[in-house]
């Protein structure tokens, strides 16, 4: 077992400490992030803690209302054609970036083809493929000017789909459909998002970051709807030690936490009732399986090791904050999609004789006592996931299985993941980016790289390809739960429980509101003057 910690507790306790003297004031907000953001470039991030930065400086033609619902962004109006293959958006006039320069349909323009440009590489832009010709041209198959997007003037951008979708509003809220400011980027290159030159089109400005330990923002004056945005500063601390922001959200240093140890839910109930928000939300806790060991090639092995898992005592007991087990890999309450949990035919069984089957199809496989199977199950550093693996573990032992226990901190970790360079089991989780299946399905598709397990199965594949040409929503419904149910039958990975949002807010903070997405940006918060 390894433990690691991005940064000693002393030096960040610092840190903070220098900024908050500096800054202490009721329209001040202190967020504890979780990990360190990889970049704050909203065509190089992935995971939820640089969402919450690049969301609240950068903002699309759609954004969140604060229930995390698409409403309109940058854009002041929109029509859709008879057909649904074409989105015309008119831009506010009063859009414009932080250094003045209006924001032009051709920021837009530039934004969408540098995402789905190859040589960026940008891990997200499958997201976008909805528009006509995204995913050849991400391919390198087709010209970047064929992409289905046209700048009718400055104000003025057409969108053109591959076929009627019903969530591309909601995929524009996304930060793979936010502009980047082609004047500064053709400029700067890379450089545009250092914090002396950067400029934002959203409610606040980034201004500063101190690596492993903050991000500081501060409201933009130009934004559109500054006179109604009250927080004029906030602190997105970097911190993988949960417990450590835990005992300083206590000590008033933090005003939100976006995870928290779940053994201290109970100390939270009595001590600060009202506080804890424990909210359910569409996503998946799981464990990747690396399919390209040799190992774990064999169906039976992954299958005893799933059933082996206890999932009903995970969120209950282990985490104490009464997460839903999860069997299948769509979450229940997903639009278009109106289908039950997808649960294997065992997982009716007493855990017992689950238990005993399992053993049975290891030794068929040839693992015993004498000859056991060795695998590494890695995760990014947390006390929660510690947790969880250390749990497990355990429940595989029965099925003569060693686990290692490795972490890193989550920047390192993901890194691994994405690179298949692991020997075993990951740790992973997603949450969905937008309300619709295919979101949860596409990380089991063969050429995405966030199939970090490399699960590859071309039925699986030609059946989410058919689903983007079906019209019929009930029609493309049954196809999307076929998917499902090869990655599922096959156990392309081992779903643990379905999320809930793990948040703490100090009465403090007016405007935080629990929603699907666990998404909240700093626009809709304000802070009480008590």
């Amino acid at each position: 077992m390894k433990f690691k910690h991005v940064l000693a507790g002393g030096v960040l306790a610092g840190l903070m400490a220098t900024a908050m003297a500096s800054t202490a004031s009721a329209e001040t907000l202190n967020i504890f992030n979780g990990g360190e953001p990889a970049s704050i470039d909203p065509h190089r991030v992935s995971g939820d803690w640089e969402n919450r930065i690049v969301g609240d400086y950068l903002e699309g033609l759609m954004t969140e209302d604060i229930h995390a619902e698409p409403i309109l962004g940058q854009a002041a109006d929109y029509t859709v054609s008879d057909d649904g293959l074409v989105y015309t958006f008119t831009i506010r006039d009063d859009a414009v970036w932080s250094d003045g320069e209006p924001v032009k349909a051709q920021d837009f323009e530039y934004a969408f083809k540098r995402l789905l440009d190859p040589e960026m590489a940008a891990d997200y832009a499958y997201l976008q493929y909805p528009i006509k010709n995204a995913e050849a041209v991400n391919a390198g198959e087709m010209e970047i000017d064929e992409l289905g997007i046209n700048v009718i003037d400055d104000k003025t951008i057409e969108f053109t789909l591959e076929q009627p979708t019903p969530y591309f509003l909601d995929a524009l809220t996304h930060y793979t459909a936010y502009p980047v400011p082609m004047h500064l980027v053709e400029e700067l290159g890379d450089e545009w998002i250092r914090p002396e030159n950067i400029v934002s089109n959203g409610a606040y400005t980034i201004v500063e970051w101190i690596p492993n330990s903050y991000i500081r923002s501060e409201k933009s004056e130009t934004y559109y709807d500054a006179e109604n945005v009250d927080i004029e500063e906030v602190y997105y601390y970097a911190m993988d030690d949960i417990s450590a922001a835990f005992q300083r959200y206590r000590a008033g240093d933090f005003h939100i936490l976006t995870d928290f140890p779940t053994d201290q839910y109970q100390l939270l109930q009595d001590q600060y009732p009202g506080q804890a928000h424990v909210d359910p939300f569409l996503g998946v806790y799981y464990y990747v399986i690396n399919h390209n060991m040799e190992e774990l090639a064999d169906p039976n092995v992954r299958q005893a090791m799933s059933m082996a898992i206890n999932r009903d005592v995970i969120g209950p007991n282990i985490l104490g904050t009464g997460e839903l087990p999860a069997y299948g890999w769509v979450p229940p309450g997903t639009a278009n999609y109106d289908f039950e949990e997808y649960r294997p035919d065992w997982a009716d069984l007493e855990y017992g004789e689950r238990v005993a089957q399992a053993v049975a199809l290891m030794e068929e496989a040839g693992y015993s006592a004498d000859n056991p199977l060795n695998l590494q199950l890695r995760y990014n550093t947390n006390e929660n996931h510690q947790r969880i693996a250390v749990a497990i573990a355990a429940m595989w032992e029965p099925l003569h299985i060693n686990i290692e226990l490795f972490n890193s901190e989550v920047a390192v970790h993901y890194d691994a993941l994405q690179n298949n360079d692991f020997d075993g089991i990951g740790r992973a989780g997603w949450l969905m980016d937008y309300n619709d299946p295919i979101n949860m399905l596409e990380l089991l598709r063969s050429d995405i790289i966030y199939n970090y397990g490399r699960y590859n199965n071309a039925e699986f594949d030609e059946l989410l390809r058919e689903s983007a040409t079906i019209l019929d929503m009930d029609e493309r419904a049954e196809i999307l739960r076929q998917a499902e149910e090869i990655a599922m039958s096959e156990t392309a990975a081992f779903p643990i429980y379905y999320y809930v949002s793990k948040n703490v807010v100090s009465p403090e903070v007016e405007g935080f509101e629990a929603n699907a997405k666990d998404i909240h940006r700093t626009r809709w918060l304000s802070m009480s003057e008590d």
